[in-house]
């Protein structure tokens, strides 16, 4: 795809190289031309008003047949043994996919113990479970996952493949993509389908979070995507589906193994931040004044049992470490509970949190975003309503909330 500019029916009006957003429009000699800055956004093509400016399709040409390429595969990341909420998360979204194609939906897990954890995957919708098990497989290794995921690829060819966009996920999926030939669509928070072409229709923030693209992948497969964690709901679990267990052996000569895992893994403390699993998440913002006022929110997610998040802000002006972020160019969250402290709202922001069940602002300003999507809003001095809410959910806790209310009634 090109965007081309016709000197002819150009008028050199320069509306074009003002409305740019990248600068990739200038007055060569006589003519507009457009350099190697341009990013095919199409922001020219509205503002030309003599219309000069045109876009371009350039068909490509593929060998590979679409049409040997079949079912919509999830990979499910293991932690300890234990499935990532993310993988089952991609089940539910998997299995929508599936049904609008006439697919089967395919659970991949890959290290050791996959088997005993495979009718859970069953549980959670999968029709088929592929297993790949073996001491190799332990911890997390690049290029063996790689291998493992390509071989797989090229003997099952699956036309879709979700992959959660964990640390692991956002490292496996390019490399997948690349040792297939095909395309990645990168930490996406919607999926759909084109009824039409059938083809999946990604959809992840772009331009800093001001637009929502949605990205297509038409003439390759598998069309392969991250997604991030939290943005879905786990499906509804069915202690009584079963599937079809499919147990694979894939040997990966040692000698081709460039990388090599360091023999311990180092377990981190209480205070190891966990945002993507957390149950109540207390977040602040710049509207907390100063670096000390987080003790409060610190204090709070303790009453809480819960975990401190935080907004870029913040996070910029190091009061905080990177680990607390929430949002666009942090971790995606869905809690029972988010509680937004002096947080304003931004879209960025909101790109990480909106799916939580509950959602509860206390900001001074009455006019904040934030208000707009919070189920409870509490406006007022951060430093009186915080530590209020602190003692309240102590007293519950210590069993003295009630009695405390029946003596204030007499």
């Amino acid at each position: 795809m090109s965007i081309k500019i016709d000197d002819k029916s150009c008028v050199k009006c320069g509306v074009c190289e003002i409305q740019c957003p990248f600068g990739a429009i200038e007055m060569v000699g006589e003519n507009m031309t457009i350099t190697e800055k341009c990013t095919l956004c199409g922001a020219c093509l509205d503002v030309c008003p003599v219309e000069a400016i045109t876009r371009e399709t350039i068909k490509t040409v593929t060998s590979m047949e679409k049409s040997d390429y079949h079912h919509v595969w999830v990979f499910i990341e293991l932690h300890n043994g234990v499935p990532r909420n993310v993988g089952l998360e991609l089940l539910g979204q998997g299995r929508l996919l599936a049904d609008e194609n006439k697919e089967k939906l395919v659970g991949v897990i890959i290290g050791e113990g996959s088997q005993k954890v495979a009718n859970s995957i069953f549980n959670y919708g999968a029709d088929e479970v592929i297993i790949v098990e073996g001491p190799q497989y332990g911890v997390y290794n690049t290029e063996v996952y790689t291998h493992v995921m390509a071989t797989l690829i090229e003997k099952y060819k699956p036309a879709t493949i979700l992959i959660g966009a964990t640390n692991n996920g956002r490292d496996l999926g390019p490399r997948v993509a690349c040792r297939v030939k095909t395309g990645l669509t990168a930490d996406c928070t919607d999926l759909g389908i084109d009824k039409e072409t059938g083809n999946v229709e990604w959809t992840r923030p772009a331009f800093g979070g001001n637009i929502m693209a949605t990205i297509v992948c038409p003439e390759h497969r598998p069309q392969i995507g991250t997604v991030r964690p939290n943005v879905f709901k786990k499906p509804i679990k069915d202690d009584m589906r079963t599937g079809n267990l499919i147990s694979e052996t894939v040997i990966i000569d040692d000698a081709k193994i460039r990388t090599r895992s360091i023999n311990f893994i180092k377990n981190f403390d209480a205070n190891h931040v966990n945002l993507e699993e957390a149950q109540f998440i207390v977040s602040g913002g710049r509207g907390l004044g100063k670096k000390e006022n987080f003790e409060m929110i610190e204090s709070l997610a303790e009453a809480l049992s819960g975990t401190v998040g935080a907004s870029r802000a913040v996070v910029d002006a190091e009061w905080i470490s990177p680990l607390h972020q929430v949002g666009q160019t942090g971790k995606t969250v869905g809690p029972k509970v988010y509680i937004a402290c002096g947080i304003s709202g931004a879209i960025q922001h909101l790109a990480g949190m909106s799916s939580s069940d509950i959602i509860i602002a206390i900001n001074k300003d009455p006019e904040a975003p934030i208000f707009d999507v919070a189920d409870f809003g509490v406006v007022g001095d951060l430093t009186e309503v915080i530590p209020e809410f602190t003692k309240h959910i102590l007293d519950y806790k210590n069993g003295t909330y009630m009695t405390r209310n029946l003596k204030n009634n007499g």
